[in-house]
Order: structure tokens, then C-alpha cells, then sequence
């Protein structure tokens, strides 16, 4: 048996430049831990890969398509492979979600532009 603790796992180093860290990272899937702040958010992007998001903590508004909505502790959201989606923390408070992909991307993500 494997067990990981959130807070003793490493910050990677992204694109967002937020704190986000690997519970979870196989050749088959991937689990992400993701935490933004007050204020903060993702970049705009598409994944080669269907992904769900699971919020942990707080309300965010998260984006996929051309559809936006704010969700809040224990709603999952699924954005299929190939769709702009992004994350907004809006709130005064921290916005904790996890990242399901599955199966784990082979070719990387794309970054969309707001220019």
C-alpha cells in the first residue's frame, strides 16, 4: 500500500505558476492537487486528455467551452479532452480542487492566448 499526504508532497513547477502537486502519477492516469489563492488563476488551455475536477475546498468559477459557472466544495466537473478550460478564484478564500486525467496525457498541453 502507497499513501501520500497532500502537504508533504512538492509544488511543481507550471505554466500557472500556482501551487499544484502530484498525488498520483502513472504511465496509465494522473492526480493533481491544485490550491489558488484569492485572486488567482489558471491559463487558459486544452488538454490532449478528458479531465475531471473535483473541488476540495471553496468556490471557484471554472470554465470549459464556451460555457462558465461557479461551482463549490463537491461538485465535479468534466471538461472533455480537446476544450478550452480554465479555473477562477473569484472568492476571498483559498480554492482547492483535484485534476483527474485518464488516461495520462502523451503529448502536452496547449496554452491559449488572451491577446
Amino acid at each position: 500500500m502507497n499513501i501520500r499526504q497532500l502537504n508533504e508532497m512538492e509544488i511543481m513547477e507550471t505554466a500557472h505558476g500556482v501551487d499544484a502537486r502530484n498525488l498520483y502519477n502513472t504511465d496509465d492516469a494522473m492526480v493533481t492537487v491544485i490550491t489558488l489563492k484569492p485572486g488567482q488563476s489558471l491559463k487558459r488551455h486544452i488538454t490532449p486528455v478528458d479531465v475531471a475536477f473535483y473541488v476540495l475546498e471553496g468556490t471557484g468559477v471554472v470554465e470549459v467551452g464556451e460555457e462558465k459557472a461557479e461551482v463549490t466544495k463537491d461538485s465535479l466537473v468534466e471538461s472533455p479532452k480537446d476544450i478550452v478550460h480554465c479555473w477562477y478564484n473569484e472568492s476571498d478564500v483559498d480554492l482547492k480542487f483535484m485534476v483527474i486525467k485518464a488516461p495520462k496525457p502523451k503529448i502536452k498541453t496547449t496554452f491559449i492566448s488572451d491577446d
